[in-house]
């Protein structure tokens, strides 16, 4: 909420002052970790949370202060075992087993501006990159469709599917193997592309240096390039695009 919101809600009698001071609060000092609460007033997206290497113990001290400060709470790249540990622990918290994507949000956080977003995947198994896209552009308040498995080994399945993906708002480009299909899509349309390559692929792929590389060599202008495996990275630059291009059309 905004300053002058949290004082009407104040005054109206909505809120109390502990839950005012709550919200004003920047930063939750855990030890262990220190996490940026005013970081979505800055930027207009609440800190994300890498999971990966932190301890089930770190994972529950972080999601409960979350909770407790009603901040929009993101953690990526979880196991199974953990995700399902957290979600009997916290009975709200919503997964992606696929994703390995744990997630909560106010429901009065939810935007949905006109238009979407489109993540596309080359195959099957770039699926959880092109998920942790999808869920980060949909937690940001964004309108995504899933386009997958779509791939140039059988090209006419992309382009049975051109007319959605070129009505988007942004477009999100996953693929493993030789990473061509965003230089392809590139290629079809008129709005911004997010190129995510993918560890998926056998030896010459490199772990998803062979991809990166050819996304980085693209010829079609508009192409952009995260990092491997960077699905989160990949679905926030797309929500930015989409949620600006929706602010200033609404402006006009």
């Amino acid at each position: 909420m905004e300053i002058e919101e949290l004082i009407d809600s104040l005054l109206a009698g909505k809120i109390t002052k502990q839950e005012v001071l709550s919200q004003l609060k920047t930063i939750e000092d855990l030890g262990f970790a220190k996490l940026d609460f005013n970081r979505e007033s800055r930027t207009g997206f609440a800190e994300a949370i890498f999971g990966e290497g932190k301890s089930l113990s770190q994972l529950r001290q972080i999601t409960k202060a979350f909770l407790d400060a009603k901040k929009p709470l993101l953690i990526t790249r979880l196991s199974n075992e953990v995700l399902k540990e957290l979600c009997e622990e916290f009975k709200e918290l919503s997964i992606s087993e696929d994703a390995g994507i744990l997630h909560w949000k106010p429901e009065k956080s939810i935007l949905l501006p006109e238009g979407y977003i489109s993540v596309v995947s080359a195959g099957t198994s770039d699926i959880a990159v092109a998920e942790e896209a999808a869920l980060t552009a949909e937690h940001m308040g964004c309108r995504v469709e899933r386009i997958y498995d779509v791939g140039i080994a059988g090209v006419h399945r992309l382009i049975s599917n051109l007319d959605k993906i070129k009505e988007s708002r942004a477009i999100v480009v996953v693929a493993g193997m030789d990473g061509v299909l965003p230089s392809l899509v590139g290629g079809l349309v008129k709005k911004p592309v997010i190129a995510i390559p993918t560890s998926i692929g056998y030896g010459a792929n490199f772990n998803g240096l062979a991809p990166l590389l050819t996304m980085l060599n693209s010829c079609a202008a508009g192409v952009t390039v995260v990092n491997i495996d960077n699905g989160f990275g990949g679905g926030y630059a797309a929500a930015l695009i989409h949620l600006n291009s929706a602010s200033s059309q609404d402006k006009k």
